[in-house]
């Protein structure tokens, strides 16, 4: 394997760093694929003082074998209207790359769309940035792709509370649902929420 250049991407809210715990995790998680004989790092160590910031803000961590460097800027506000679903049975993005060339190929799909969703082997995994569950009204439940393409420390927290559970969810069980949320690190749960009429079929042959 590679080296490659890593992000993780932590939501400051109010001054405080979020799920930092599950940042740590999954860097290390990382760092001990690529860099097998690197010690664990503790991201708490390296991260500027926020306790003077307010509102929602973005870290953003670089690294590879070691810490590289460290950023933080306001978090925008994105809203999601429409979504298009989009094919690519080869994309790989089970480590949060810097590279993301796979994923923004696929966005330039969306057409009007806010955002694609992206099916692999007939199974539904995230959008371009986010993960994402859909509402089991008979139960009364939210529903999670048990194989995402990246599996978000906000899943990680959601499923830990039960709020989420994992299923495997083809694309064409869509309209069995009514509503989708979309949430990550910055988009927190219940922000993000569109019908499932919103979303459409994209026109172009699938990616290979």
């Amino acid at each position: 394997m590679c080296p490659s250049m890593f992000i993780e991407t932590i939501c400051v809210e109010n001054g405080v760093a979020l799920n930092l715990g599950l940042h740590d995790r999954r860097m290390n998680r990382t760092r001990k694929v690529f860099y097998p004989d690197a010690p664990p790092i503790d991201l708490s160590e390296f991260l500027p003082d926020f306790s003077m910031l307010r509102g929602r803000c973005k870290c953003r961590v670089s690294y590879a074998r070691d810490l590289i460097d460290v950023e933080h800027s306001p978090c925008l506000p994105r809203s999601f209207r429409r979504l298009r679903l989009v094919n690519d049975d080869e994309i790989d993005y089970a480590h949060k790359r810097a590279d993301r060339e796979a994923l923004n190929r696929l966005f330039a799909l969306r057409g009007m769309a806010d955002d694609v969703l992206i099916v692999r082997n007939g199974l539904l995994t995230d959008t371009s940035i986010a993960n994402i569950a859909l509402f089991d009204e008979n139960r009364n439940r939210w529903l999670t792709p048990a194989r995402p393409l990246l599996k978000g420390t906000k899943r990680e927290q959601l499923l830990a509370e039960g709020i989420l559970t994992e299923s495997d969810l083809r694309a064409e069980q869509l309209p069995e649902f009514t509503r989708l949320r979309l949430f990550n690190a910055l988009i927190h749960w219940g922000e993000a929420e569109i019908d499932v009429d919103n979303i459409s079929y994209s026109d172009e042959p699938c990616v290979k």
